[in-house]
């Protein structure tokens, strides 16, 4: 497993795209009202949840203007309240207005992942299993959702397709089955001499039972009904990690969790967590 750490300078061109996308060939309003007033304002939350983001605000601003100054009220990773104050800002009003939308944008999409994680973690954490993402993520946004689901507390999975042979369904039927499947991966791997782990996504405990026999580190059991996981948990090899996954959600994951598997992969931390609400205010 991988986990993902915020550096700004990987981020660069994505902050720069996303404020070209917003203003064009300028911020008209701002041009027509010509507004050249220093102002002081605040982020505030609109909602409760679970912080993150806050770094990539800060630098979508000093992307448009260096010489705003700029100071966060809370971490990465951090519990907010409704109506808190998350970061405070000076400068050309002009500026700050022309940023606040994109900066919020950011904001609010990657605090909703870290919510929704933290929900999900928060349901489990009477058992051993851990949250694990997986690769449905926004297009480019890999790295900033992959981050936001560590803030919540929840792991990351794979980080791409080089870091892990992951077989799957169509990679079975693409050579055949489980068995030819499993030796081409364990005899790449020796010929290769190569740390990468081997993962297989079963379907039924038949696979299961054929998967477990081979030397490798995960079985993904997919859409398995409650009693087979347990089954498959009675049987599994302890040299051999198990993945719930398929249409996992919040109403679903304890029971999951409560059957003894290692690990519940959820594409629906960074394709369906709803974003969370933040205002931008000036001081009157």
């Amino acid at each position: 497993m991988s986990k993902f750490f915020l550096d700004l300078r990987d981020f660069d061109s994505l902050i720069k795209g996303a404020l070209a996308e917003d203003i064009q060939s300028g911020d008209i309003t701002c041009k027509a009202l010509n507004i050249q007033k220093s102002v002081e304002g605040s982020i505030y939350s609109k909602q409760e949840g679970i912080l993150c983001g806050i770094e990539i605000v800060k630098a979508v601003f000093h992307a448009l203007d260096p010489h705003l100054n700029i100071h966060l009220l809370k971490k990465d990773g951090e519990k907010f309240r409704t109506g808190e104050k998350i970061l405070w800002i000076e400068g050309q009003a002009s500026s700050i207005l022309t940023a606040e939308r994109t900066a919020l944008n950011f904001l609010g999409h990657l605090s909703g992942i870290a919510t929704l994680t933290h929900a999900f973690v928060q349901e489990i954490s009477h058992t051993q299993c851990k949250i694990l993402d997986t690769r449905k993520t926004t297009p480019l946004f890999r790295s900033l959702e992959k981050y936001a689901v560590t803030c919540g507390g929840g792991m990351n999975h794979r980080a791409g397709l080089w870091d892990m042979i992951l077989i799957k369904e169509n990679h079975l039927r693409a050579v055949g089955n489980i068995d030819i499947a499993l030796k081409r991966a364990i005899t790449w791997k020796k010929e290769n001499k190569s740390q990468v782990k081997i993962e297989i996504e079963v379907t039924n405990l038949e696979e299961f039972f054929i998967a477990s026999a081979f030397p490798i580190d995960i079985i993904m059991l997919d859409h398995f009904s409650i009693e087979d996981m347990k089954q498959a948990v009675k049987k599994c090899p302890n040299s051999i990690k198990l993945e719930a996954s398929g249409n996992i959600t919040y109403k679903t994951v304890r029971i999951i969790a409560e059957t003894g598997v290692h690990f519940i992969s959820s594409g629906a931390l960074t394709h369906s967590a709803p974003s969370v609400d933040f205002s931008l205010l000036f001081d009157e």
